[in-house]
């Protein structure tokens, strides 16, 4: 039996970390750079002129916050001067072989979304309740893919099929809310789809040793084919009795919900995203300070070591990846139950795959990896914002907002950085 505390790193994961550290990274550094320079250009040399209000409180919220106004030049030199500091401690830090600690980096983050909202709504009004509200629903699903993708990729399975967990849990759960009219038993069927679609990854990837990303793939592919063809033949001539859009109600918590900003934004919601801020509370405990946990670490770490001490590696890579399963699921529940109501053909618009980055960008750890789906949800409702208020962003460039950010997140932001060892690797018994 193993002697290893549930609450201690494994030696695999210790001595890894060490080498991260004893490598110098410039790709974090360089990021803060570039948008360091962009800031400058934009924020200062093209600068706005007039001053950006941000409203703070609903009419309903227990305290009437005033609004906040921002002038966007002196907005945008104060941004670009904090911004370059942070630049030149992150270039001193990798200089040094030292990594960037996480709070840096999100401090960095936020004073560049300041500067450029202060620049982009310039004689306007961004309603902050509001835009935080829809980039919490927006980031709801890809909570919990990224909750399952760290699940599955480190008890060493690499979950591409994310995407398809997504489709099959929104469309079954439409349809069996639909035909029962109970969201709850919509959300059960939503979980037993997730995990239907993880039973196939596991059983290519870990029984017949196919490689996991291609079967990832085809996954992906099929799902999204099978949900198609099912939509356009039994949904669709029959929406009021298959896909009636059953909801789960906005739940709002008692005097919570008051809260100036943060009130309508966490405590406004409906069942699925409680679940999400569940979800990450017990999946982070359970996966560092649990004897699963640990038995999960070390198959994904070292699967010939954990196989010496008497843990089954393919029976916890199989259970597993179809826990992971069962959670995104939920993520794809929440396109149908949570959200829209019916469902339609391809509506998870490659969400699945966005999750996924955040589960790199988070570095395989649950709150790095649910920070990053906030950021790639605040993202995608920004466009919508910007959009409502005729800001100068071309259109263009707001639909591509989103996926710009996850490139520059996961190629620039994230720096030097290791997935767990055996992750993608067949583990065949010697």
């Amino acid at each position: 039996m193993s002697t290893i505390s549930p609450s201690m790193p494994s030696g695999a994961e210790t001595l890894a970390d060490r080498a991260v550290e004893s490598t110098r990274s410039w790709k974090a550094p360089v990021a803060f750079a570039v948008f360091t320079v962009v800031a400058l250009v934009f924020f200062v040399l093209l600068g706005r002129d007039g001053s950006a209000t941000f409203r703070l409180a609903n009419a309903g919220d227990f305290v009437q916050l005033p609004d906040v106004q921002l002038p966007a030049t002196g907005t945008g030199i104060t941004v670009t001067v904090l911004l370059a500091l942070a630049t030149v401690y992150a270039f001193v830090q990798a200089n040094g072989y030292r990594r960037i600690p996480l709070w840096v980096t999100s401090v960095f983050a936020v004073l560049f979304v300041v500067g450029f909202l202060t620049w982009a709504a310039a004689g306007a009004t961004i309603p902050l309740p509001g835009l935080l509200v829809g980039a919490l629903g927006l980031s709801v699903p890809l909570v919990f893919g990224a909750l399952g993708g760290v699940i599955s990729e480190r008890v060493g399975v690499v979950n591409i099929a994310i995407e398809g967990q997504f489709l099959a849990g929104a469309f079954v759960s439409a349809m069996i809310g639909s035909l029962t009219g109970s969201a709850w038993v919509g959300l059960v069927g939503a979980l037993v789809a997730g995990v239907l679609v993880s039973f196939v990854l596991a059983t290519f990837s870990i029984k017949y040793l196919v490689d996991q990303v291609i079967v990832g793939v085809v996954i992906n592919a099929f799902i999204s084919g099978l949900t198609g063809f099912l939509y356009s033949q039994v949904l669709s001539p029959a929406e009021q009795t298959l896909n009636v859009g059953i909801r789960f109600p906005v739940l709002p918590i008692p005097v919570l919900h008051q809260i100036p900003v943060i009130g309508p934004v966490f405590f406004e919601q409906n069942v699925i995203v409680y679940l999400a801020y569940i979800a990450v509370a017990v999946v982070t405990f359970a996966l560092f300070k649990t004897r699963w946990g640990l038995r999960l670490r070390a198959v994904g770490e070292h699967p010939q070591a954990a196989d010496t001490v008497g843990i089954n590696v393919l029976s916890t890579r199989f259970w597993n990846v179809s826990l992971a399963g069962a959670i995104a699921g939920l993520g794809g529940a929440y396109f149908t139950l949570g959200s829209v109501g019916p469902f339609a053909k391809d509506m998870t618009a490659g969400a699945g795959y966005i999750a996924l980055a955040a589960v790199i960008f988070g570095r395989w750890d649950p709150i790095r990896a649910t920070l990053a789906a906030l950021l790639f949800g605040f993202a995608s409702n920004l466009q919508n914002v910007l959009g409502s208020i005729n800001s100068p962003v071309p259109s263009e460039f707001l639909l591509m907002l989103p996926y710009v950010v996850t490139i520059f997140a996961v190629a620039g932001l994230v720096g030097q950085s290791r997935g767990p060892a055996a992750s993608g690797k067949p583990y065949i018994k010697s």
